[in-house]
C-alpha cells in the first residue's frame, strides 16, 4: 500500500456513500446526530475514505471530506481496470474484484462502486459478500485496493525485467 502525501495539486471529487442519523433520547427530548462517510478520489489512482459526525448532513459531509482527505492511498490502474484478482476482509463485509475487458464498465454495488469509481477503474468485476453495512463495505473494498501490485513493482522487487518474462 503506497500512502499519498501531498493532496496540493490534486483535483479530488467526493462522493457521498451514506449518511446515518442516529438518535439519542434525553430528558429534553431527541437529538439527532448523523454520521456520513465520504469517498475522494482523482479518478486516476488516487482514493480515499473519511467519517464524519456531527448534528447536521452538511457539517458531517465537511468532516468527513477532511478526514478522506489525510487517508489517500496509490492504486495501481492499467487501461482502466486493476492487474489482478483480490480479496479482502473486513468486519462482516466480504469483498471480491478482478480485472475485466474494456467495456465492461464497473459491475459493482452501491459502497463499493464509489470507492471503484473514485479509483478511476473504469472495468471490472466485483462481488461483496456478508455483511452489506456501507461502513464495512467500504473499508474492504480501499483494503483489496490497497493489497493491489502493479507487474513492474513486482518485477523491480525480483529484479527481473518485465521483457525478459514476456519474451523469454
Amino acid at each position: 500500500m503506497q500512502r499519498v502525501k501531498t493532496t496540493q495539486d490534486l483535483e479530488l471529487k467526493e462522493r457521498l456513500v451514506a449518511v446515518n442519523r442516529v438518535t439519542k433520547v434525553t430528558k429534553g427530548g431527541r437529538t439527532f446526530t448523523f454520521a456520513a462517510i465520504v469517498v475522494v478520489g482523482n479518478e486516476d489512482g488516487i482514493v480515499g475514505y473519511g467519517l464524519g459526525k456531527a448534528g447536521e448532513v452538511a457539517a458531517a459531509m465537511q468532516k468527513a471530506t477532511e478526514a478522506a482527505k489525510k487517508n489517500l492511498i496509490q492504486v495501481p490502474v492499467l487501461k482502466g481496470t486493476i492487474p489482478h484478482e483480490q480479496f479482502a476482509k473486513f468486519g462482516g463485509s466480504k469483498v471480491y474484484i478482478q480485472p475485466a475487458t474494456h467495456g465492461t464498465g464497473v459491475k459493482a454495488g452501491g459502497a463499493m462502486r464509489a470507492v471503484l469509481e473514485s479509483a478511476g477503474v473504469h472495468d471490472v468485476l466485483a462481488k461483496s459478500k456478508g455483511s452489506s453495512n456501507p461502513h464495512n463495505l467500504v473499508k474492504a473494498t480501499i483494503q483489496a485496493l490497497a493489497e493491489l501490485r502493479d507487474a513492474r513493482t513486482v518485477a523491480a522487487n525480483r529484479g527481473v525485467s518485465l521483457s525478459t518474462v514476456f519474451n523469454g
